[in-house]
């Protein structure tokens, strides 16, 4: 019986020589290591998702994004493209994530907080509280008093004076989780 296995694979191996050396030249082909080819290991490393690109459950068009749980705002021109992102402070009332339009603004009033404030741009409610952008003429950006109902999203000056030239009454806010 070992014989007859021995015999079995030995003409099995002499089998397989001769197959791989008629195999013709375009199918004679080496793989060579390149610069996709996974690591050793067999594991490629995912690309790292740019955390400043603008969400991509924010819809299209021209938009000003507001991701909650980031804490950063993009403005969205025509093409998708951010034109603007930046940190924000979230009011103590939050909006529920949702496609919103600018219902007002003003220039320069005192916030909720009594903190006075400009380049205000209105475009949520919740629970009887407006939820808007503002920029405190301080240039503070401090952490809301969670006790208060307010809804000012605060950004720097700057930052503030670009939401205003951006997003005039009627545009498209988007805010996401």
């Amino acid at each position: 019986m070992a014989a007859l296995t021995a015999a079995a694979v030995a003409a099995v191996g002499f089998l397989a020589y001769q197959a791989s050396a008629n195999v013709p030249d375009n199918l004679n082909v080496t793989p060579k290591a390149s610069s996709s080819a996974p690591a050793k290991g067999g594991h490629t490393k995912p690309k790292a998702k740019d955390p400043l690109a603008v969400p991509s459950v924010s819809g299209t068009g021209v938009r000003v994004v507001y991701k909650l749980s980031d804490r950063r705002v993009w403005l969205v021109n025509a093409k998708g493209k951010p034109t603007r992102t930046f940190k924000v402070m979230p009011s103590a009332v939050n909006p529920l994530p949702g496609t919103y339009n600018v219902t007002s603004r003003s220039g320069s009033v005192r916030g909720s907080d009594g903190v006075q404030i400009e380049h205000v741009v209105r475009f949520a409610t919740t629970n009887d509280v407006a939820i808007g952008f503002s920029a405190a003429q301080d240039g503070s950006m401090e952490p809301p008093d969670p006790k208060l109902k307010v809804g000012g999203v605060r950004m720097s000056r700057a930052d503030g004076d670009a939401v205003w030239t951006f997003a005039t009454v009627g545009a498209k806010v988007v805010v996401v989780p």
